[in-house]
């Protein structure tokens, strides 16, 4: 049973919406006060809060404060009687689920309750492989069948029940936070906190503070004393995204609490020790950082106990229909659609396609389609114009590729035939068959002719004079041929 806590301090509003909200899927508890809320969240640990701005003994946003420190998992939707713009920004600034105004409307409300919950919980249940339609269906699901999947699932099950780091390697887009995610789910630290931090989205010092915390003071705009999120995961799961990022300072503080768990926090001379499981990804080729000098080899070699390659979207195109069908499923849900099947083309065309944004790149399509789309069956035209044009773009420059490389051979083989005035003899040749096939193909007329070439009429009357090219010997040679 998911559990619901209301910190309010109007007797009338904690008893109406507790009346209200609580049904047999869902416990709701409530407090009137801060600092009996933020005991009640480290009692019961709730899958979500409803907090009050304005409480007797704390202002909400703190107590906001100190509840995202605890587990940093929980939503969070602040209501309020006393809307500012400052106070709104604040809340959503310091990660509040949601902001809503008193008096709010029931529907609202309870909708918003449902998603944090949801949100909650697909944090916390076990990742499902493969596509079942009597399950439900979640974003962060692995989805896959094709033999390069199922040797990342067979990676995942080795690695999960044992207590190692692990490091996955993978382009953008290809899901490295959802295996992430997988292994902790199905690790003996399951029921402990699961954080994800991206060492790209931060700069340097700040990504310093927000691993291993900060005292007041420490630096600039340090304000009030933040703990830091191994602190906050201790005797979790803590994933690294995109630690080829980390500048060599903070390389050298996850390579000591690597070693022996230990770390200060900035401004603070105090050791700090937590047992935390570090799960690290990167989209960079960490051996070539190792020897550029850009990343510590001590670290990689911590990391990298156990590695685990994620394929790029195109190594596993037996997959895209799954994935499609999948995400049509999800978005079907989430978006109240009801497409029922994918046009053959579409499907054609979404398999030709080269996905080089992976996975999120098929998703963000698959989403894009399903707004745009009329009718039960997804088109052809709904997609996004990437995925509609690629292929033409290709086999353009196949034929581009190969024509040069024509070129190329003609050249090599003037070089060896003649030593001098090559320019003058190849530019000729290449002007004379350009023009001949131009000619031919616009039946002699001229004026079409000098269109597709781009030049004044008068101009390729002079060239073909030059070249000794007249209408009615190239269609005549033509004809030959």
């Amino acid at each position: 049973m998911a559990k619901l806590l209301i910190i309010d301090d109007e007797p009338n509003l904690l008893y109406s919406l507790r009346k209200s909200l609580e049904s047999e899927s869902l416990d709701v508890l409530t407090a009137n006060t801060a600092e009996s809320g933020i005991a009640a969240v480290k009692e019961h640990l709730p899958d979500a809060v409803i907090l009050d701005v304005r409480l007797p003994d704390m202002s909400g946003l703190d107590a906001f404060t100190i509840i995202h420190e605890l587990d940093a998992r929980v939503p969070v939707i602040i209501i309020t009687a006393f809307s500012t713009t400052e106070t709104a920004i604040e809340a959503m600034k310091r990660g509040a689920f949601e902001y809503l105004l008193k008096p709010v409307e029931f529907d609202t409300l309870y909708a918003t309750v449902q998603s944090a919950i949801n949100v909650s919980l697909m944090s916390r249940v076990p990742a499902k492989f493969g596509i079942d339609q009597t399950c439900d269906i979640h974003s962060d699901q692995i989805v896959g069948r094709s033999h390069a999947m199922q040797e990342v699932y067979k990676a995942i099950g080795q690695v999960a029940p044992q207590d190692v780091n692990a490091l996955i390697l993978g382009e953008s887009g290809t899901g490295k936070e959802m295996v992430a995610r997988a292994i902790y789910q199905h690790s003996r630290r399951a029921g402990q906190p699961f954080l994800a931090i991206n060492c790209a989205a931060l700069p340097d010092n700040l990504l310093e503070s927000e691993l291993f915390g900060h005292e007041r003071g420490s630096f600039t705009g340090a304000d009030k004393r933040r703990i830091g999120k191994f602190e906050q995961v201790n005797g979790g799961t803590i994933f690294l995204d995109e630690i080829g990022d980390m500048s060599p300072a903070t390389q050298a503080k996850v390579l000591r609490l690597l070693q022996d768990g230990s770390f200060e926090r900035l401004g603070n001379n105090e050791t700090i020790h937590v047992d935390v499981r570090v799960i690290a990804a990167t989209n960079r080729n960490l051996i070539r950082m190792v020897k550029d000098g850009q990343f510590r080899d001590d670290l990689y070699y911590r990391l990298g106990v156990f590695q685990i390659q994620l394929p790029s979207l195109c190594q596993r195109p037996e997959d895209i229909p799954i994935l499609v069908e999948h995400f049509v499923n999800l978005f079907n849900r989430t978006m109240n659609k009801q497409i029922r099947s994918v046009a053959p083309e579409a499907m054609e065309r979404l398999q030709q396609y080269r996905w080089p944004g992976n996975v999120r790149e098929l998703q963000s399509a698959v989403k894009h389609a399903l707004v745009r789309n009329v009718g039960p069956v997804l088109s052809l035209a709904s997609l996004p114009k990437s995925c509609r044009t690629d292929g033409e773009f290709d086999e353009m420059e196949s034929r581009v590729t190969l024509d040069v490389a024509n070129i190329r051979q003609v050249v090599r083989q003037t070089l060896i035939d003649q030593q001098i005035d090559i320019y003058q003899t190849l530019h000729s040749e290449l002007d004379r068959v350009l023009l001949s096939e131009v000619l031919e193909h616009t039946e002699g007329n001229q004026a079409r002719a000098s269109e597709i070439l781009g030049i004044a009429r008068s101009t390729l009357r002079t060239k073909m004079a030059d070249l000794g090219l007249s209408v009615e010997t190239r269609i005549k040679s033509g004809a030959k041929e």
